[in-house]
């Protein structure tokens, strides 16, 4: 899944106006962001992309990039 695929999911699940560079923003740091986004967003990665993550990535991660490149690990394992 590349960053731009990842950006559009995450605008789609959540409306937020997203772009590539948001990647690197802590998830306090986005404007409107919160828990219930995350939800949103991993409903999606696993219902139309069968993503699935750990507990312990979804901990780990801190930022939209992080939880892309989880997402990105998942797949290519």
């Amino acid at each position: 899944m590349t960053e731009t695929d990842f950006v559009e999911l995450v605008e789609a699940e959540t409306g937020l106006p997203l772009d590539t560079a948001d990647l690197a923003t802590g998830f306090d740091d986005l404007p409107g962001w919160d828990s219930v986004h995350l939800l949103k967003v991993l409903s999606a990665l696993e219902a139309e992309h069968g993503i699935t993550l750990r507990i312990a990535q979804l901990l780990d991660a801190k930022s939209l990039g992080d939880l892309h490149a989880a997402a990105s690990a998942a797949v290519a394992a």
